[in-house]
């Protein structure tokens, strides 16, 4: 079928197939009760004859200008998806139906939708398989609408949390990072069939070793590097059946990703034989005609493996490259037959709008629990955690995060009704009782501060028995907001302090929220500290005054009830670091799997490790794991051991296991992750555990890149694992 249709389109109709120019929120507008399709798109249609892809049509956020009264409810966007496919059966000469695009990084961006927990904190909870089954949910929420790709961040591997958009990554480790970009493929995509949709994951590739944490910065690491740390997640992906890629706004050794033949060419299309499309950033073509004219530039990303773009004015110019002969007609059919074979492959032709509904049961249950898995405790002096309940005492809630539900959310969110989110304030209300009181006061902004705020939170906490602060950032968007072209923040508001180009050269807690804390230290009083955030902030300076900390990064909707429910031992704390906690800037960089090269690795004026490292977590209860059995069996290793919590409270572990010294060749990394298994152990119980790591997973991973020859070490701390001494040569 594709073939044959091929063969009957016009160059133009060709072109239409790949560009992806459209704002999709301008597509339709609301007229007299009714919802009507704009010029705007009619004129599109009409100058290619033939539409693609259209890009968030279901977007609501500050930058779109939709909102609860401008933008689509569910019924609305059924309608409008309806519309838009009616449309373009009636007014084009083949009749193809158009991908609808949406954004989901967390959740979709629309109104309605589940916001989840952002990458940062997903990756903390070391659970993939409850990150399959949340996206699954997301599948289902863009599927009723008529969406039918959704984009998400899932192969940056962060190296400097300045970075504004660390808060999009799972994790700085790139086997960590590899299994949440599976689960995410698999648990969109499902069967690859009507019911669900395409994944397109970005950003390829190492966007999160941009130079000084700028956004888009340049990169400067060799091949290895690329191969052991920012290739793993994409030939995850690759593996997991991933229909589409995005290409980063960075370049590599001076080549930009959109036109770095390198990557798209021989990497993903030679080495990992991808079949699916490669999608362009947001303007990210626009950035080629610095140094090409547009035409040039068109004809240079398709031939180079850009099959897609997104809102540039270079595409829609593939038509003059191709009759100046710049790029040939093979290169362009090419392009088109990957997109036509995705939509046929999603049953477009059949269906093109899919009558399926979202599974409402355990929705919210599935997005909770991932919430609460994600909050790591750092700190637990003297067992302050959990907070008994049956215990009279008045409890001082405090800080600017308690209230305001965005400041849980990350960077692009949709606009949220009160209704569909708990805040902190509201999750702790409801522990509150005759003899359980909680009183709440913000105390200062995420930024600002005055005297009046800091005198209400001071009267609350001299009348309590405990404090609990909020501290850290927010990601929250508004209408001061300055937007780039490409949806990014050039200006945040006030309180916006991570997000996409909101990059830090201090990684402190904003001096009103330092003052707000030093002053209620001052009380003597237990303090348990809340931070909020999307990129690790510096705990040293402040650590001092806090009992008990948790780093709870943005928890999504259900961030205040997940919050809650470790606070009062409804649950039991199961994240780990997944992004380790620098003491200052000055260390940068402070990944845990950097080379093991002979240097000293303490500074003159301090240390030069972090405050927490990767991997790091505390529970309630005193679980200590034991291994019983290591041996190498068909093609694996496999580990067995037993876990027991004798204590009165559940807790939870999670085995992780790392390579150390697996090659003589080149210097290998101190340690580097190969594998974990997670489980909840009951009070005063036990469980057995058991890993089989395949040899062919570590060949995946590039840490070796051939069978090897070995004897196995194997040393262990609890619930860390070294699998040492392989003698194998690398590539």
């Amino acid at each position: 079928m594709i073939d044959a249709l091929l063969k009957q389109m016009t160059l133009q109709e060709k072109v239409g197939q790949l560009n992806q120019r459209l704002y999709g929120w301008q597509v339709y507008e609301k007229v007299n009760g009714q919802i009507v399709l704009t010029d705007y798109f009619k004129e599109e249609v009409k100058r290619f004859g033939s539409i693609g892809w259209i890009y968030g049509v279901f977007r609501a956020d500050p930058w779109s200008g939709r909102n609860h009264t401008t933008g689509l409810c569910l019924e609305e966007a059924k309608e409008v998806s309806q519309l838009i496919q009616s449309y373009l059966k009636a007014n084009t000469r083949l009749q193809i139906p158009a991908f609808l695009v949406e954004e989901c990084p967390h959740g979709h961006q629309a109104l309605y939708s589940t916001t989840t927990p952002v990458n940062f904190s997903v990756g903390a909870s070391w659970n993939p398989t409850l990150y399959e089954e949340v996206q699954k949910i997301v599948a289902a929420e863009l599927r009723e609408k008529g969406a039918h790709v959704g984009l998400v961040s899932a192969l940056d591997v962060t190296r400097d949390p300045r970075w504004g958009r660390t808060e999009e990554c799972f994790s700085e480790d790139p086997f960590l990072t590899s299994c949440f970009a599976k689960a995410a493929v698999t648990g969109l995509q499902g069967d690859f069939g009507a019911e669900n949709v395409i994944a397109v994951l970005k950003h390829l590739a190492a966007q999160g070793a941009c130079m000084g944490g700028h956004n888009a910065g340049p990169v400067s690491i060799g091949d290895r590097e690329l191969r052991e740390i920012h290739f793993p997640p994409m030939v995850a992906g690759v593996a997991a059946g991933a229909a589409g890629f995005m290409a980063a706004y960075n370049d590599l050794d001076g080549i930009p990703c959109h036109t770095n033949k390198y990557l798209l060419q021989s990497i993903l299309r030679e080495e990992q034989q991808f079949k699916g499309i490669v999608m362009a950033d947001g303007c990210a073509l626009d950035r080629l005609t610095d140094r090409l004219p547009p035409v040039e530039a068109a004809a240079l990303a398709l031939s180079r493996g850009i099959d897609v773009s997104l809102w540039d004015n270079v595409y829609p110019l593939l038509e003059e490259a191709v009759d100046q002969g710049l790029v040939t007609m093979d290169v362009l059919d090419q392009a088109v037959r990957r997109v036509l074979s995705l939509k046929e492959k999603l049953g477009l032709f059949a269906h093109a709008v899919s009558t399926s509904t979202s599974a409402k049961t355990n929705k919210k249950n599935s997005v909770l629990q991932l919430a609460t898995e994600s909050i790591v405790l750092l700190k637990n002096q003297q067992q302050v955690l959990p907070i008994p309940k049956d215990r009279p005492q008045k409890i001082a809630l405090i800080g600017p995060h308690i209230k305001n539900i965005y400041h849980l959310l990350g960077d692009y969110t949709p606009f949220k009704s009160a209704a569909e989110c708990v805040t902190i304030c509201q999750g702790m209300e409801r522990y509150q009782t005759e003899s359980l009181t909680i009183k709440a006061a913000e105390g200062c902004g995420i930024t600002q501060g005055n005297a009046q705020w800091l005198q209400e939170a001071m009267a609350i906490a001299k009348s309590s028995d405990t404090i609990i602060v909020t501290m850290g950032g927010s990601s929250i968007r508004d209408f001061r907001t300055v937007f780039d072209d490409n949806g990014a923040a050039r200006q945040g508001s006030h309180d916006m302090t991570s997000g996409e180009n909101i990059d830090l050269a201090h990684l402190n807690i904003p001096t009103c929220q330092l003052a707000l804390i030093k002053a209620l230290a001052t009380l003597g009083k237990p303090m348990i500290g809340l931070m909020i955030s999307g990129r690790p902030h510096l705990i040293e300076p402040i650590e001092s005054y806090f009992t008990s900390i948790l780093y709870c990064g943005y928890p999504g909707q259900y961030g205040g009830e997940a919050i809650s429910r470790l606070i009062f031992g409804d649950d039991t704390p199961s994240g780990h670091l997944a992004v380790s906690i620098p003491s200052t800037e000055g260390q940068l960089p402070v990944y845990y799997n950097y080379r093991k090269q002979a240097f000293q690795e303490d500074y003159l004026d301090e240390s030069g490790r972090p405050k927490y490292s990767f991997g790091y977590g505390l529970t309630y209860g005193a679980v200590a794991s034991v291994i019983t059995s290591v041996r190498l069996f068909d093609g694996c290793i496999e580990i067995e051991g037993e876990t027991e919590n004798p204590s009165a409270m559940n807790g939870s572990t999670t085995i992780q296991v790392y390579l150390k010294d697996y090659t003589t060749d080149v210097i290998p990394r101190v340690k580097a992750l190969c594998g974990f298994t997670k489980s909840m152990i009951p009070a005063q119980g036990s469980k057995t555990f058991s890993l089989r790591i395949p040899l062919s997973s570590l060949l995946q991973g590039s840490l070796l890149t051939e069978t090897p020859e070995f004897t196995l070490q194997v040393e262990a701390e609890n619930t860390i694992i070294f699998c040492e001494k392989f003698n194998v040569k690398t590539a």
